[in-house]
Order: structure tokens, then sequence, then C-alpha cells
């Protein structure tokens, strides 16, 4: 049985960091990119980083340069370090294990920005 657990949301003030993390089991962990998405009320989900199973990375306009995503193969572990939040960041965000053609959801953590 696949799953994908996220952790690390929370409360935080604008200007804070956290970081998420997501176990991963059930998967050849290695062989997957991965991905860290974010909806927020009344918007659709939208993709906010990703690390290839080369540890490529790519994120959206919005956190780059803010955002940093990583991986730990030996842990099968993304994280995904959170800089300067900003209420916009306000969201429920999830992992997304992305194989070929088998693809995963997380089932999100909340992160809240707000004073």
């Amino acid at each position: 049985q696949v799953q994908l657990v996220e952790s690390g949301g929370g409360l935080v003030q604008p200007g804070g960091s956290l970081r998420l993390s997501c176990a991963a089991s059930g998967i050849v962990f290695s062989g997957y990119a991965m991905a860290w998405y974010r909806q927020a009320p009344g918007k659709q989900r939208e993709l906010v980083a990703i690390i290839t199973s080369g540890s490529s990375t790519r994120y959206s306009n919005s956190v780059k340069g803010r955002f940093t995503v990583s991986r730990d193969n030996a842990k099968n572990t993304v994280y995904l370090q959170m800089n300067n939040l900003k209420r916009e960041d306000t969201a429920v965000y999830y992992c997304h294990a992305e194989g070929d053609p088998t693809r995963y959801w997380g089932q999100g953590t909340q992160v809240t920005v707000s004073s």
C-alpha cells in the first residue's frame, strides 16, 4: 500500500519559516519525481516545486528564491523549506509522487501565514 504522509504545517507569522516533510512508503522512492502542490480556498491546486529522480528542481515563479525542495532517498522523504512566508502562501500543501504511469497524492498539511 502506497502512503505519502506530510508533516510540518502550522501557523506562522509573515516573514517566518516552515519546513514540510513528506515520508513515502510502498514505492521505489528513488525512481519517482516528487512534487509539492498547494490549494488555497476557492482556488485551483497549483504546482509549487518539483524535484526529479536526478534531483533537478523547478519552482513556480511565486515561490522562487524563497522555497527550496530537497529529497533524501535513504529516508524516502522529500522536504520543502519555506522561508520569508507571505499571507498568500496560506494553503493546504500536498505531496505528489510522479512516476510513469503511477502517481500518488498525500493527504495534505495546512499552512497558515497570519499575524
